[in-house]
């Protein structure tokens, strides 16, 4: 059988930014990527209100400051917001009030600017990456609230992997959990981890070959190089020891030991945005590229997979 390789570039957790997510779709034809990969983590986290005030004026707080600018400066204020990984979202002092009266409508209306933002995304790669031949897949992650399946599943170009075996080109297979152990901040997909390791072994079974299996696991595996973080007390501070904060391993003990078992080709983790690297674990290699995602920077990794030797290599890149 002829020798084939396989390009496959994977990000992950670019949280809602505009920018780092054009990155990424003209990734596949910048790097001649067969293969695209969005790991998980990839809508934002809140609403930045721009708030029309007097005299044709418009202001709103980005990066810890106050902005002020006149209609002219609008669609600079919206792209920095945007590019930065939030929802900018134009409103009235009047509207800002029923906000804090009302918390559901805050909740209903980020949850409506979160789908508007993930279908435009959608239709954009669709339009870049149709006739290229090119696979993009788009894995939900623990930050995604749980209606972002649906979304994902709307397109029948694009691929959410999760639950599912994707069958990869040069027979290679991949499985994926965006699921993670529990955090301080209580996200929309956390387990313990024993039902982790129970998702995971569900999706595990699933596999053909080992030795070509890929598992999208969104959480690294534990006290490895790849999920070094600051612990946090229960008001979000940082635990000090001797005047340093502790950083230690907080990543899932269940995925660790899926990839102890399992002993797939290849594992692509995110989750931790500080710990870019990689561990191996038995004969396992396992990669989290980083995430710079507020500074519009798309940290990723591109892997080269050869239908008879495996993984020939892989490139941490940023751009």
């Amino acid at each position: 059988m002829r020798t084939r390789e396989i390009k496959v570039f994977f990000a992950t957790d670019i949280h809602g930014s505009d920018r780092c997510f054009r990155k990424f779709v003209n990734a596949g034809k910048f790097y001649g990527a067969d293969v695209l990969i969005m790991g998980g983590d990839i809508t934002g986290k809140m609403l930045v209100p721009i708030v029309e005030s007097t005299g044709g004026r418009y202001r709103s707080h980005v990066f810890g400051r106050d902005r002020e600018v006149g209609a002219e400066g609008l669609p600079a204020l919206r792209k920095l917001i945007a590019d930065a990984g939030f929802y900018a979202y134009d409103t009235t002092p009047d509207e800002i009030a029923e906000f804090r009266e009302r918390p559901q409508l805050v909740e209903d209306t980020f949850r409506k600017h979160m789908h508007q933002t993930l279908s435009a995304w959608m239709s954009l790669a669709e339009e870049r990456l149709a006739g290229t031949g090119i696979m993009c897949l788009l894995a939900p992650g623990n930050d995604d609230p749980l209606f972002v399946d649906d979304v994902l599943g709307a397109s029948d170009m694009l691929i959410n992997p999760e639950g599912r075996l994707v069958e990869l080109p040069g027979g290679f297979t991949m499985i994926s959990v965006g699921y993670s152990n529990p955090t301080p901040w209580d996200s929309p997909r956390e387990l313990p981890e024993e039902q982790l390791a129970e998702r995971i072994d569900r999706e595990a079974a699933k596999v053909p070959d080992m030795s070509k299996a890929i598992f999208n696991l969104h959480v690294p595996p534990k006290d490895t190089p790849i999920d070094q973080a600051m612990l946090l007390d229960e008001e979000f501070r940082p635990v000090m020891r001797s005047g340093s904060p502790v950083i230690a391993g907080v990543g899932s003990r269940a995925v660790r030991s899926a990839i102890t078992t399992y002993q797939p080709l290849l594992a692509l983790h995110g989750h931790i945005h500080e710990s870019r690297g990689e561990a191996s674990i038995g004969g396992s290699r396992s990669i989290n590229p980083g995430s710079e995602y507020s500074e519009g920077v798309l940290r990723g990794a591109l892997l080269t997979l050869s239908t008879r030797k495996g993984l020939r290599g892989y490139q941490l890149v940023a751009g």
